[in-house]
């Protein structure tokens, strides 16, 4: 996966911190993550058509999928992700 963001912004930051936690808790030792600054690297986002920031595309394992924002949204990463299916809910501690 590469997640595309603009120099240390607040959004940059904040989905550096989401992409990272959301892959430890369900894909540890399962994936590649690499972090391009397209403020010092403008020719990859191009070759990828990025025209937000920050974004996550994932290549492999197919479908291509991309996800534009700060990451917050765990649940639409985790769909996009094929991690979990429509309808799961995550799993609480309030007991239910």
């Amino acid at each position: 996966m590469r997640l595309y963001v603009t120099g240390s912004t607040r959004n940059s930051e904040r989905a550096i911190v989401n992409v990272r936690r959301i892959c430890e808790a369900h894909l540890q030792g399962r994936y590649d993550l690499e972090v391009v600054d397209i403020s010092q690297h403008p020719e990859l986002a191009e070759g990828e058509q990025i025209i937000a920031a920050p974004t996550l595309v994932k290549k492999l394992p197919l479908p291509l999928r991309r996800f534009i924002g700060d990451m917050s949204h765990t649940e639409n990463i985790l769909l996009g992700l094929d991690l979990r299916k429509a309808g799961d809910r995550a799993t609480t501690d309030e007991g239910h």
